[in-house]
């Protein structure tokens, strides 16, 4: 590895140790709470080093919630490009979805959580990737329409009924709330049932 490369990697090793310190802090702390010096005293920098790879520590949500949009579209749009049963592929999918909330708590947390509470011009990068990333669920029902799985409804109120649906589960989950839940997995099973069965084309 020559000596620019090596650079170049410490470098990008040390913007994601402050990212992850950042999302750690947003969660534990609310990010109203956290300011550039907290970041920079938990990952054991000088504070002027954090100005050196982001301006403010909306530019630091704003990366986070766009690396967590990427990792999620990349899973999604695999599924939305199988060629099979498009209703099965609409179910894996959901599954996906909130299966990748429970292994990254923090980072669903982080995204589409305490940043929906942020303006929207302090996110750019985050809205653009999170609208791509909500196209992967949006062209899985238009193929399920297209194929007659689904055959009512508008494909964005059933695309975006859906996801309310599976967010809504995703964060009380991840949130880890009082409430007495049966059995995660039996739960989230008969929350997709019962979403599939309500969109699924019927025989007369």
């Amino acid at each position: 590895m020559g000596v620019a490369e090596r650079k170049s990697r410490e470098k990008e090793n040390t913007r994601q140790e402050i990212l992850d310190a950042a999302r750690d802090l947003f969660v534990n702390d609310g990010f109203e709470n956290v300011s550039m010096r907290k970041i920079a005293e938990r990952v054991e920098y000088a504070p002027g080093t954090i100005y050196l790879y982001f301006k403010d520590k909306a530019e630091i949500l704003d990366t986070l919630c766009e690396q967590t949009f990427e990792k999620l579209r990349a899973r999604m749009d695999a599924i939305q490009k199988d060629p099979g049963n498009p209703l099965e592929g609409l179910r894996r999918g959901l599954r996906t979805y909130i299966q990748f909330g429970l292994d990254n708590p923090n980072h669903y947390i982080v995204t589409f959580v305490l940043a929906k509470r942020q303006p929207m011009e302090h996110k750019p990068r985050a809205a653009e990737s999170g609208i791509a990333c909500f196209s992967c669920l949006r062209e899985t029902v238009r193929k399920c329409m297209e194929t007659g799985a689904i055959t009512t409804g508008d494909v964005d109120d059933t695309a975006q009924a859906i996801w309310t649906a599976v967010h809504g589960v995703t964060s009380l989950l991840v949130s880890k709330c009082n409430f007495p839940f049966v059995e995660h997995t039996r739960l989230i099973e008969r929350l997709l049932d019962i979403l599939i069965e309500g969109v699924r084309a019927h025989e007369t």
